[in-house]
């Protein structure tokens, strides 16, 4: 059942949760996606099975939450998923964060580390305004991006992206591998080697560049960036598991 909230930025937000115990899990859903995705659906059941309580919500701009995706930020998604964690459950939990839901675990893991007891990354792409988009926006493109103040961008996953001058900017801002990033906690990064959208070469930056006494990085072979085939769902089911058991 889809409940809403309002932030305390005043945005409203469609969320799902599921009673069960503790600590429970949280799926953060990447960049013009859902909670209404395979990864997210399919957990829902795992922790349903289990009797773990589960949170899923949709990011403003997307899925059945308020708001338009161009008018969105790094910062403004940031605070969704705190608000939503913070209104929906009780205690640190573990964080299970898909592309942009990576990133957005690793600056809840930064800013408000109370909340977080594990964290699960499936293809995790921090800063990927700055070092995907921007970086890889030709001079045209980045002329656009001023002149008019966004840029449509092609996905292979339907309608363009269109990704607009304050996601770029205030991203910067949000930058999680140009500093210090202490996790101490369990961590288990997840990273297909056929994904086209978040380079394996992602994956081994955030594992080089992250701080902590329990971080293990897996690479599947040919998985892709949706990394939702049979096998990758049981991939991250374990490491979900593998984190709930070190943390008991």
């Amino acid at each position: 059942m889809t409940d809403f909230i309002t932030t305390p930025e005043g945005r409203r937000i469609a969320v799902s949760r599921q009673d069960g115990q503790g600590p429970g899990i949280v799926f953060l859903h990447g960049l013009k996606s859902d909670m209404e995705g395979t990864k997210a659906v399919e957990l829902a059941q795992w922790a349903q099975a289990r009797g773990q309580a589960f949170l899923r919500y949709d990011c403003s701009g997307h899925g059945r939450s308020d708001g338009r995706f161009e008018d969105g930020t790094i910062g403004d998604w940031f605070e969704d998923a705190r608000a939503a964690i913070r209104a929906c459950t009780t205690g640190p939990q573990v964080l299970v964060g898909s592309s942009m839901g990576g990133w957005l675990a690793l600056l809840l893991a930064r800013e408000n580390p109370e909340l977080v007891a594990g964290l699960v990354t499936i293809a995790a792409a921090p800063d990927f305004t700055e070092d995907g988009f921007w970086a890889g926006f030709s001079p045209i493109q980045r002329a656009a991006l001023e002149a008019q103040g966004y840029v449509d961008l092609p996905s292979e996953y339907g309608e363009p992206y269109r990704i607009s001058r304050r996601l770029i900017e205030e991203g910067r801002d949000r930058l999680v591998l140009r500093s210090p990033l202490s996790l101490p906690f369990p961590v288990r990064l997840l990273q297909g080697t056929a994904d086209t959208s978040v380079p394996v070469a992602t994956a081994l930056r955030l594992f080089d560049h992250a701080e902590g006494d329990d971080i293990r990085l897996t690479l599947v072979k040919g998985a892709d960036h949706r990394f939702s085939s049979p096998d990758n769902l049981a991939q991250i089911e374990a490491a979900v598991a593998e984190v709930l058991a070190r943390i008991g």
